[in-house]
């Protein structure tokens, strides 16, 4: 159950009256006296229709353009949705980066001469070369993009969407974001709306903009430092390179050597195999689920494959 999620996530024309609604909470949560302020749409209180101070609260404008949720609303949405998603669909909640994690997108000018050869075979809307291979343009951006798609990110993203509600988390701004999307998931059947980026978070990566407990959150990125706050829920996925990669000086790309990483061994496989495991744990036990925490068993299952891998 999400009460901002089930506001949000689609269209009005489409919104269906599933759970409660952002004004009932409001207002079952405010006293007599006063209001908490808890659901704010452009500066506005839902509940009380008085004006708020912005700064006070924080922004969910990735889920409905001008909404702005207090500390108590979160804290609250985040424990319900986690409850209800697994008491009612056994599912967690996954955060995945974009960039070297799931693809891997150049600017077409910062392609090798070797690389080149691949403009012949890109993907467009009209006419379908290779499937894993896209030019792509940015809104307001000049340059055109090629991106390359990783290798078994189609199945992964099926598998996992069984198991986890998904978000998309990329430090790229909401344009690119947007672009990506169209080629990976064009009928929003995996991440809906769900799609934080820098013009949410523009310094650092915090699970405080994803509306899930932290005890039922996972996450993949190829990049650790970004996650100031949350490195217990990290999952860390190898570096996808396709493209000559700056500073790439003795070896040549996979692009230039035309081959690439393995569908069935390389990074996006090897993570599913790990949150099949948590998922699999997590849900062991139904009795147990309150007290279920993926922090914990990110770290069990860590352990034992260090331990299995120095007895071997």
């Amino acid at each position: 159950m999400c009460v901002v999620e089930n506001l949000s996530l689609e269209p009005k024309s489409k919104r269906q009256r599933t759970t409660i609604e952002p004004e009932e909470i409001s207002e079952s949560s405010s006293s007599s006296n006063s209001c908490g302020h808890w659901y704010v749409h452009h500066g506005v209180c839902v509940g009380c229709k008085s004006t708020v101070d912005q700064r006070e609260n924080l922004p969910f404008d990735y889920l409905f353009e001008g909404l702005q949720l207090s500390h108590e609303a979160v804290a609250l949405t985040k424990r319900l949705t986690t409850k209800f998603s697994c008491l009612n669909d056994k599912k967690l909640h996954l955060v995945l980066d974009l960039d070297h994690t799931l693809l891997h997108a150049v600017r077409v000018p910062c392609l090798s001469q070797q690389e080149k050869y691949l403009l012949g075979e890109t993907c467009s809307t009209t006419r379908t070369t290779r499937q894993d291979l896209w030019k792509m343009k940015v809104e307001r951006y000049p340059i055109e993009y090629l991106t390359k798609l990783r290798p078994f990110v189609h199945d992964f993203l099926r598998e996992a969407n069984e198991m986890f509600t998904m978000y998309v988390y990329t430090k790229g701004s909401r344009f690119y974001a947007k672009a990506i999307l169209e080629l990976i998931d064009p009928n929003r059947i995996y991440f809906g709306y769900r799609v934080i980026t820098r013009n949410e978070s523009p310094h650092y990566k915090t699970l405080d903009l994803v509306l899930a407990d932290e005890r039922g959150v996972v996450i993949v990125d190829d990049t650790r430092d970004v996650w100031n706050d949350h490195k217990s829920n990290l999952v860390d996925i190898s570096k996808y390179k396709y493209f000559r990669y700056k500073g790439q000086q003795a070896s040549k790309s996979y692009a230039e050597e035309k081959t690439d990483e393995s569908e069935n061994d390389g990074g996006l496989a090897n993570i599913l195999k790990l949150l099949k495991e948590v998922h699999r744990e997590f849900f062991r036990v139904e009795e147990e689920l309150e007290s279920k925490d993926v922090r914990l068993l990110l770290q069990e299952i860590k352990f034992n494959r260090v331990d299995e891998a120095s007895v071997e």
